[in-house]
This record gives structure tokens, sequence and C-alpha cells, in this order.
């Protein structure tokens, strides 16, 4: 047989992440590549005690369901976003299967083969992996340390026309960043007056170091919630467990509801066991102080990676400190290939993500992204101990 597969899969490539978790799969490689959780942050008990009682209520737990999600979870999904200033109904919410979803559902009924999506640069792979997959033409934006450059993005608005922009405005992926709160508004102001929708992925918002900060979603500064030029998305995944893969997106209903549509195409619906459950569990469980725990424990790792790449005082190698999320950003000295660095480090027994994976343009390849939420105290050292070694190797063959 021979194969012909559609021409968009030229475009189709494998997730640098997945392919360094295969490698780090049974082996000796300790692991800074993925954006995996704690495992002991996972409420095990709890989820067995909520998967009993769905069962408890027969046959509904096994049956399909609604296309929109189970409705007593987007019910518990919307109060909790008013706490967030998102005043919104079920009918303006849609679960998915993980906030990764609600990217490709939107881009499904937004989105048309040569249309422009702005983003900022770098920025998460899997969304430009989707997005270059669809035949969409991704272009950078200037960015610092407080977001999008709001002149940039004005002369990239006039000069590609885009009609969506996909940003991770709070402890962005990969970078950790968090915008300002004038970049987030210049950001809704000129997409409102160019009738850009904004596309605002947030899996990371409540993992946050430095208290209750005011980091107000864009989608709660738009004044019109239910004529909003923001669909907002965010997941289960980092604050209960990724393995329910049950996420949600928030928007106008009109966008919703062609949403809606076009998962009924895709999957007819996400899990319905696993909401039911969910729901339970969050019925019964303080979600709040088990926020809190992450946070402190996350917060601990990464305050002790951080000192341990202090320690280490590695020529020309610069990180800005994490205020949240699950990832350090470094950059490396300006003739150093990460991609290059990576295979030495692996051979050391560490594993990271280089950089250049995540840049839509303008790859800077010197660039490298650590997860410091997986390991332990002991794992992470060791880890950073073998990078170390790796980049003593590599500079002995780059000079």
């Amino acid at each position: 047989m021979e194969y012909s597969f559609s021409k968009s899969t030229e475009a189709l490539t494998s997730s640098v992440v997945r392919e360094i978790l295969k490698l780090t799969q049974g082996s000796r490689v300790l692991s800074l590549a993925g954006g995996l959780p704690a495992a002991d942050s996972f409420p095990i008990q709890e989820m067995r005690e909520a998967f009993n009682r769905a069962f408890d209520l027969g046959a509904t737990a096994l049956q399909y369901g609604l296309t929109d999600g189970y409705l007593p979870l987007r019910e518990w999904v919307a109060e909790r976003m008013k706490a967030k200033h998102m005043n919104v109904g079920v009918d303006n919410m849609l679960l998915t299967t993980g906030s990764q979803q609600a990217v490709d559902l939107l881009s499904r009924v937004y989105l048309d083969e040569g249309d422009v999506v702005l983003v900022e640069n770098p920025t998460y792979l899997a969304a430009i992996q989707l997005f270059q997959f669809k035949g969409i033409r991704v272009i950078p934006v200037d960015a610092d340390e407080e977001g999008m450059n709001l002149e940039d993005l004005s002369r990239k608005i006039a000069q590609y026309k885009p009609k969506m922009a996909y940003v991770i405005p709070t402890f962005a992926n990969p970078t950790g960043k968090v915008w300002s709160m004038e970049r987030r508004q210049g950001l809704l102001q000129q997409c409102k007056e160019n009738n850009i929708l904004i596309l605002e992925d947030d899996p990371y918002g409540e993992i946050q170091f430095d208290g209750e900060a005011p980091y107000r979603s864009i989608f709660s500064l738009d004044e019109h919630p239910k004529n909003s030029s923001v669909v907002y998305t965010s997941t289960f995944s980092k604050i209960v467990a990724p393995g329910l893969r049950t996420g949600w997106a928030l928007g106008d209903e009109r966008v919703i509801q062609m949403m809606i549509k076009a998962k009924q195409a895709v999957d007819l619906q996400s899990s319905t066991i696993d909401q039911i459950a969910l729901h339970q569990l969050l019925s019964n469980f303080d979600l709040v102080s088990h926020i809190d725990k992450i946070r402190a424990s996350y917060k601990e790792r990464m305050e002790w990676m951080n000192e341990l790449l202090t320690r280490q005082q590695w020529e020309g190698v610069t990180w800005q400190k994490p205020r949240g999320g699950m990832f350090l950003w470094m950059t490396l000295p300006e003739h150093f290939v990460s991609a290059d660095l990576l295979k030495i480090a692996v051979e050391e027994g560490v594993a990271f993500v280089p950089g250049e994976a995540f840049y839509a343009a303008d790859t800077k390849k010197n660039t490298m992204r650590l997860n410091y939420t997986l390991l332990n105290r002991e794992d992470t050292e060791l880890a950073i101990t073998r990078l170390g070694a790796a980049l003593e190797k590599y500079s002995k063959v780059t000079v």
C-alpha cells in the first residue's frame, strides 16, 4: 500500500518536548524538559473517592453527555470565574479535552488557510505547530519582560491585517514572564479597534509565587464579556491532574456555539465520567487550600533551582527568576546552540528543551527551557550538576 497523505501533513512536525519525554522514559536521564506537574501534588485518594461517587450515579456516568460539557461542572467553573472578574454563564462556556483542544477548535472555526495570527516570540510550541499545520501564517511581535511591544504590535497589525492574536500573558510558556497591566490593556484596545480576536491561554495563572498579585486576565478587562473580543481558555491539568484532560473555554456565545459544533465533528464530547468525577471532587474538596500547597511546593522547587544555578556561576549564562508557572527560561552565550548542547547533556544524564522550538521566526538558538516542578530536591541538584558537566564539555568543543 502506498499511502498518500494530505498536503497539510507537510507542515506537521513532532513535538520536541514529546520526543524528549520518550527519550527519558525508563532511563537514567533526569528530565528538566516536560511541563509535568509533580506527581505528589495529585489528590489520588480524593480522586478515587470522587470516581466512586460518580459511579453511585449509575449508568449516567458511563453514558454519552452534552458536547458543551457536564452542566454541574460548567456551573462550578462559572462561579469560580466570577471571583476572577469573569462574569459569564454556562452558555458562554465549553468544556474541552484539555485547553489544547480549545486552541484547536477555535482555529477550526475562526481561521482559514493563509490567515494571520500574531504571537509573542517565543511562545508555546504546540500552538505554533497547530497553526502551521492548518496553513495559518504565524507572525511574531517583538516582546520584552512586560509583554508584547505595543508599537511593534501596531506595526504588525497595519502590515499583516491579522485575524487573531494568541497570547499567554500570565507565567508564559516558555519564558515564565508576566505581562504588565499596560500591555494587557494595550493589546485589548488595539485588537478591539481592529476587529482582531484574542485567544488568551491561561494554564499557569493559578501557580503564582508572589501572593495575591492582581494578574487580571485580558478577558476580565473587556467591558463586554458577552460580546467579548477575547476567548479565554484554561485547564485543570496544573491544579488537579493532567490525566483528566479537562479544560474549558469562555467567550461570546456565538463563538462558543461554533466551537461546540466543531467539537461535535471532532469527538462528540469529552469524557463523561472524568467530568462527573471531577465535579464530585470539587464539590467535596478544598481546592483553594490544594492550590496553596501546590504554589508553596513549586515556589520552593523554583527557589532551589534558582539557588543551584546561581552557585554555578556559568559564564555568559543568564535567566529571569520566575514569579510563577512551571518554567525557567535561560539564555546561553551568543555562539552556543542549545540543540547541540542537548546531545551532550543526554549523555551526561539530563534533558531540557532547546529554545529554538518556541520561535515563530527570528530564532535564538542559544536559549533553553528548564522545568522545576517535576523533580524532587535531590534529583534537581543532580540534574543541575549534570547540566554543568555538559556545559563544560560543550564549551571546550565550541572554543
